[in-house]
């Protein structure tokens, strides 16, 4: 049987995640899942490809509250702003997605940390940023600040076949994912078009290409040429060294740690 058996968000984009044992599927992703996002003072997004130190920056949200914590630096605690006055921002091709700042002072402390000017921008209610056309189901799926879909899907036995070819393993958390799952022969989420979990129908559509971000340390900031060395060699794509799938939610409901995941197609 398979079963999920790790649910991951991220509420800022690039930033550290947190594993909680049930969430709420939205048609935009796991709830408060890549809602915000660093910026440049222009509104141009940031990841740890330009500064690795993102990875390090842990956001608790309690409520409609956001604290910011980092190594050795006093933490932050901020109202967030979910609507209010436009501040535009490019992510990849989308442009002028609407954004909300999130103020002088969240502002600060992330510029203070990352060693350069930024801002914090949450995404606007009522905002649809779509999903490729290539890719999408239907004509409304959209996403948030990920970097194109609004959920990522990766097994256990992929990341365990992955490590079996290394030297040093890699822990999941090199990649990101949000729907960790067990169970399954390894790569077998690639084979998948539909899944179902409790009762949340999800259309699997594109293989997610890795770069350089999954090379990064999460707790040291090292980099080195793995896993993307490996994954080349045995896991190269037309869009390049692929792991893990991009899902789309065909519906809304909640999901939890443990349910079985159907193969519906």
């Amino acid at each position: 049987m398979i079963t999920l058996s790790n649910l991951t968000y991220y509420p800022i984009k690039s930033c550290r995640g947190f594993d909680v044992t049930e969430s709420l599927v939205e048609r935009m992703g796991l709830v408060n899942d890549r809602r915000m996002m660093v910026v440049t003072p222009e509104g141009r997004f940031l990841t740890q490809r330009e500064n690795p130190r993102l990875a390090l920056i842990t956001p608790t949200l309690t409520n409609d509250m956001v604290t910011l914590s980092a190594p050795n630096f006093d933490s932050m605690r901020i109202a967030l702003q979910k609507s209010g006055a436009n501040f535009p921002v490019n992510i990849w091709k989308s442009e002028n997605v609407a954004a909300v700042d999130q103020g002088e002072e969240a502002a600060q402390w992330l510029s203070d940390w990352l060693g350069v000017a930024v801002r914090l921008v949450h995404f606007a209610d009522g905002y649809t940023r779509t999903v490729s056309r290539d890719y999408a189901i239907n004509a409304d799926d959209h996403t948030g600040f990920a970097d194109g879909y609004p959920i990522l899907i990766i097994s256990e036995e992929s990341l365990e076949d992955l490590n079996s070819k290394m030297e040093t393993p890699v822990p999941m958390n090199r990649f990101r994912t949000n729907l960790t799952v067990k169970g399954c022969a390894p790569f077998a989420e690639d084979t998948w078009k539909r899944i179902k979990i409790g009762g949340v129908e999800m259309a699997l559509v594109k293989p997610c290409a890795r770069c350089v971000i999954t090379t990064i340390d999460k707790e040291t900031l090292e980099k080195n040429k793995e896993p993307l060395k490996t994954l080349g060699k045995y896991r190269n794509h037309e869009l390049g060294a692929i792991f893990g799938m991009n899902v789309i939610p065909l519906n809304e409901g909640k999901i939890e740690t443990g349910m079985s995941v159907e193969v519906l197609a």
